[in-house]
């Protein structure tokens, strides 16, 4: 702790400020608002001599000193290597932090530019610098490489595990870097038995193009997802559709089927409920369903995807995969590998105990079926059951006091409702049907669920790397960062002002030379309305 006296020049009065320097809960929020450089106050230490006077202030007090100042608001003594060296707890904790958290440590006006400068550098001192973090990425690779001969590394893109062993449907998505360096992560994630999130690849390339997805798809195929039959979600970027298109039929049908993100109508499990749903958004305007009308009904509806979705809609998993790697984004390229290859360690070794806990107690499915199932139990008692041949394939179910009948194809997996087909577990008509024909309703369960199988999904082990001197000494080409991907400005670009009334971009309309009156302008000219 330590104390600031704040006088005002015209005054005689002091304010005095006490700054305590302690360790806060840490909240998780959006990236910060867009802001500039231009603007803030200097950061020069020159200037400390003609607008600050160290006194000595021990009355009442012992051994402590406080600085007096005029009316600058921006502290130089208090510059962005003393902020950077106080907040490197904080940054180790959570590289994601804030620069409004930065500023409101202190109790005390420090400019954004300071504080976003401190943060940077003290992502430097705890984690490594930007320019060299890329210099070291190739031998952190080949020393992972060395430690695990089954480690899929090419160039950009790092594959942790096989992949074949979760749901055959894969999302995929982009987010972007946060730190020093422009660039862009691709990530692909699905889902195991459990309905928990299984990040499978990860790629750091330098924008969303086709070239850069056609790359990402193209390995996550060759090392993860080999089997045919597989789904894959994703936004409708042009970028990831040229990517598809180039892939010589290895994202396409039958080998994949590739679906958008789409919610709303496209959730509909039924024929008719989808015929409910268009007709409502046709309602709302003939613009939507005609924008809908262009897409393929297979790539957008849970009624007509054959099941690939595994009821999945969108690629929202994707971004939930933030709260795994929360922070890494502000990274160096090598902290930001490092810190993903621990995180995914942690992950992957904490769900393999669970399973492995859940065997040990006797439990065959993951506790995401056994809920559903459970409540279907508790209501197959209303349900009417059928047998409509001889095989005791095909039911007709009726839905008591209500009325509602469905069709069971037992043999097809199918049930009128949707859900069976959708979810590849017993809906509730298909587990009244069992529970009636006295039939085992878990060899209707997709093996997916069954926590042997999900308990496989986690056998990957990341072994440790060890001491840096014990890694093999590089001998391959030299990696630095593009220079045009230097970030110039914090936050996000502003897009360039563009005039209503002209339609000339760099000015607007206040300062339009064409605007009516004005008399920077050679004529008077009428605005169009």
């Amino acid at each position: 702790m330590f104390s600031i006296y704040h006088q005002v020049q015209s005054q005689v009065s002091v304010i005095e400020l006490y700054v305590e320097f302690k360790q806060l809960p840490l909240v998780v929020e959006e990236p910060d608002p867009i802001k500039e450089w231009e603007g803030y106050n200097s950061e020069s230490e020159e200037e400390f001599d003609s607008n600050y006077e160290i006194v000595d202030s021990n009355e009442g007090r012992d051994h402590v000193y406080s600085t007096r100042l005029t009316l600058s608001q921006n502290h130089s003594k208090l510059n962005s290597d003393t902020i950077a060296e106080a907040i490197k707890s904080l940054v180790k904790a959570d590289p994601s932090l804030k620069i409004e958290e930065v500023q409101s440590r202190f109790n005390y006006m420090i400019s954004y530019r300071k504080a976003w400068l401190a943060k940077q550098k003290s992502i430097e001192k705890v984690f490594g610098g930007w320019k060299s973090s890329y210099e070291v990425l190739y031998t952190w690779f080949e020393a992972m490489c060395q430690k695990e001969p089954s480690a899929a590394v090419e160039f950009e893109s790092i594959i942790p595990y096989d992949g074949n062993k979760i749901a055959p449907d894969v999302r995929v998505d982009s987010t972007n870097l946060c730190g020093k360096y422009k660039g862009t992560l691709l990530v692909a994630v699905s889902q195991d038995g459990n309905q928990n999130i299984v990040p499978i690849a990860f790629a750091i390339v330098e924008g969303e193009t086709s070239d850069a997805w056609y790359f990402f798809l193209s390995r996550l195929r060759k090392h993860v997802v080999t089997r045919d039959g597989v789904g894959l979600i994703s936004n409708q970027h042009d970028s990831i559709k040229s990517a598809i298109a180039r892939s010589n039929g290895a994202w396409e049908p039958p080998r994949a089927f590739h679906m958008f993100c789409i919610f709303l109508t496209g959730s509909s499990k039924t024929m008719r409920e989808y015929n409910m749903r268009y007709q409502k958004l046709h309602e709302q305007g003939e613009i939507y369903t005609e924008w809908l009308d262009k897409i393929p009904r297979s790539q957008y509806a849970l009624a007509f995807d054959e099941g690939y979705r595994w009821g999945c809609m969108t690629t929202n998993l994707v971004e939930c995969i933030n709260s795994v790697l929360k922070g890494v984004r502000n990274l160096p390229v090598t902290a930001l590998v490092k810190e993903t290859f621990n995180r995914l360690n942690e992950l992957f070794t904490r769900k393999r105990a669970e399973a492995e806990a859940q065997m040990n107690v006797g439990h065959v499915f993951s506790e995401f079926v056994i809920t559903k199932l459970q409540a279907y139990q508790r209501a197959a008692g209303n349900i009417q059951v059928n047998c409509l041949d001889m095989q005791n394939e095909i039911f007709e179910v009726r839905e008591i006091p209500i009325g509602v009948e469905y069709r069971v194809n037992l043999r097809q997996c199918r049930c009128d409702c949707g859900d069976f087909q959708v979810d590849r577990i017993p809906c509730l008509h298909v587990f009244a049907t069992c529970a009636n024909q006295h039939l085992d309703w878990q060899v209707y369960v997709n093996e997916v669920y069954r926590l042997d199988e999900i308990r496989k999904v986690y056998r990957a082990r990341f072994r440790p790397l060890g001491d840096p001197t014990t890694w093999p000494v590089y001998q391959g080409p030299r990696m630095i960062p593009n220079p045009t991907f230097k970030r110039v400005c914090i936050g996000h670009p502003k897009k360039p002002r563009r005039c209503r009334i002209c339609g000339g971009n760099g000015h607007r309309c206040s300062r339009c030379p064409q605007d009516v009156g004005s008399s920077r302008g050679g004529s008077v000219a009428s605005a169009p309305y």
